[in-house]
């Protein structure tokens, strides 16, 4: 890894580490197109796990093969912890998440096997206290 590549990960290591609390989103967590509120503050964990979200766009504008690989996820175990949150069908045994105002997305993933796991990308949300 380059020098440059070293310093852009320890800067998203410190940012990410500055959002959290004993392991917990320490602010609110919004859809960054429309600012709707979709997670309370200390209602996720932070945690990495490599998974291939699509690139975010709207619903009625998906296109499939374009992808990247994301690794830091805020993850609740319970679907009814999102204050307003939608899903797509089902591909693959995945639902993305979206945003139910907006409908971009998608911003995070469940697996349907798993029905105590819900991610939501860090890089794809907002962060704040509004």
């Amino acid at each position: 890894m380059s020098n440059q590549g070293i310093e852009q990960a320890q800067e998203d290591s410190s940012e990410i580490n500055s959002l959290t609390e004993n392991g917990k989103n320490v602010a609110k967590i919004f859809c960054e197109r429309c600012s709707s509120l979709v997670l309370l503050p200390m209602k996720a964990d932070l945690i990495k796990k490599e998974f291939k979200l699509p690139h975010m766009r709207k619903k009625n504008e998906a296109s499939e093969g374009e992808s990247e690989t994301l690794c830091d996820y805020w993850m609740v175990d319970n679907m009814y912890t999102f204050e307003n949150l939608g899903f797509s069908n089902t591909v693959d045994n995945i639902k993305y998440l979206i945003c139910a105002d907006c409908e971009i997305g998608p911003i995070g993933w469940h697996d349907i096997n798993n029905q105590k796991a819900f991610y939501i990308a860090v890089k794809r949300v907002q962060h704040g206290e509004n």
